[in-house]
């Protein structure tokens, strides 16, 4: 038992997913910038998920985003990832060129 929650037959899931966009006509990180910050703003106001950028840091036409989401339920997980997928590129501020989705469930390990 941690903090008097009380694991028995919990489950808990995690859905991620690996976004990589191209930058036509980019010539600058301060234009990157821009374009991450109003994509990374616009999911965790409208889908409450976690967004990072993974990679790529340094090139200027490159965005590597991670999203993240956690929930007992792992459909309603992909049908999330789905949304957050399908309003981002909605969005055309830059070229989707990969999209990786995943769900994991993750054990608690704990056991009365």
């Amino acid at each position: 038992m941690i903090a008097g929650l009380e694991a028995k037959g919990c489950a808990m899931n995690l859905g991620y997913c690996s976004l990589k966009f191209f930058l036509h006509g980019n010539n600058s990180l301060k234009g990157k910038r821009k374009v991450i910050r109003a994509i990374k703003d616009r999911l965790k106001n409208k889908f409450n998920v976690s967004v990072a950028e993974v990679g790529d840091q340094d090139i200027w036409q490159n965005i590597h985003l991670g999203i993240a989401a956690v929930n007992a339920d792992p459909q309603y997980l992909d049908g999330l990832l789905k949304q957050v997928v399908n309003f981002v590129d909605n969005m055309h501020l830059a070229e989707m060129t990969d999209c990786q989705t995943e769900i994991i469930k993750v054990d608690n390990g704990y056991a009365d």
